[in-house]
Order: structure tokens, then sequence, then C-alpha cells
């Protein structure tokens, strides 16, 4: 996995996304009530992590991103949250063992996983049964493929209808799927199911 652009770190440690960050994750998240163990994957500066620790003193949440910058960035943001930890890892290879966490979320980050495939597979084994990935991303759309063209950052956009395939073969059921900003933007809900006995 690359690190972020330079234009894709400015924003993501800019005013404006700080001050979103706490509507995006409630309008991303749909209602979801978080409790016990939540792993925020790509978090970049912690801005939706801080908000997801403020608003949830009793989790313990760690946020992860691959850009060793943002993760010191993120660290700094959540030092005043006893519950709340930053640390470097690759979503394509999360440094965590199975099913450890109640929820996974993701907002805005997998289409900068060329193999976000992969990056759901690891999102499913690190779930414990009945746990929860939610969150949001872009799909492809020629403007979306324009402002990552230009900023030259990696990215594979989600073709709308490919993901549900991919986290129904990780055991992972899409129960809150939505396209919103005439199909440019996904929000989504999946829970995970346990092995048949």
């Amino acid at each position: 996995m690359p690190t972020m652009s330079a234009l894709e770190g400015a924003f993501c440690r800019s005013a404006p996304w700080r001050l979103a960050a706490g509507r995006v994750v409630s309008w991303a998240t749909q209602g979801v009530s978080f409790t016990g163990d939540v792993l925020e994957i790509g978090g970049g500066s912690g801005a939706t992590a801080d908000r997801l620790a403020r608003a949830n003193p009793s989790l313990r949440l760690t946020t992860t991103d691959y850009d060793p910058v943002m993760v010191g960035v993120a660290r700094k943001r959540l030092a005043k949250y006893p519950h709340a930890a930053a640390r470097q890892a690759d979503v394509t290879q999360l440094p965590f063992d199975d099913e450890t966490f109640d929820f996974v979320v993701s907002f805005l980050m997998l289409h900068h996983v060329v193999d976000w495939e992969k990056a759901i597979a690891e999102v499913a084994r690190v779930l414990r049964p009945g746990g929860i990935f939610t969150g949001y991303d872009l799909t492809a759309s020629r403007a979306a493929s324009w402002v990552h063209l230009t900023d030259r950052s990696p990215h594979r956009l989600i073709e709308r209808g490919a993901f549900e395939p991919v986290l129904g073969q990780v055991r992972l059921d899409a129960n809150g799927l939505r396209y919103t900003f005439g199909g440019r933007v996904m929000r989504f809900t999946a829970r995970k199911r346990a092995l048949s006995t």
C-alpha cells in the first residue's frame, strides 16, 4: 500500500475535514451503535477516530493507517483518550489476531487499496462472528477517476455491484448497502456470519 499523496495528506489534516468528521461518522454508519473493540482502517490523521472516541468513551478503539506520518498525527490527536490508540498497518495484512474486533469501520479509504478485495478478507478475518463492518467509499465514476489521476494517488475505484459478492465470499452479509450522490458514493453495513456447525 502506498502512502498518501501530498494533496490527500493536506486534506486529511485540514480544518474542514476535522469539522466534517462528526457528521461523516454518523451519516456513514447509518445508526450503528458501537460497543466493545473497534478497528478503524485507513484512519488517516485520526479525525474520525477522535469523533468515535469522544462519542463512545467505553470503546476500545484502534485506528490504523499505512502512512507513518498520518499515524503520528493520529497518535497526537488521540493521546487524550485512554481507550484509543493509533497504529501503522497495511490493511491487506493486518497485524491483529483472528476475531479480535466487534466492529471495523472504513471511511473513504478502500478505493486507495488497489487490492481492496484482500483488504475486505482481512476485515472479515479480524471481525468476531456477529461483528459489523461499516462505512462509506467512492464508487467508480468519471469525476472520482479524474480527481485521483490529478493528484496521482494510487487507487482502484469500486464498480457498482462489485462490493456485495466480495463481502459474501468472506462471510459478510450486506444488510445496509446504499448508493447515494447519483451512485457515486456507497454506504455499507455488513455483519459477519458464524461458521455453520
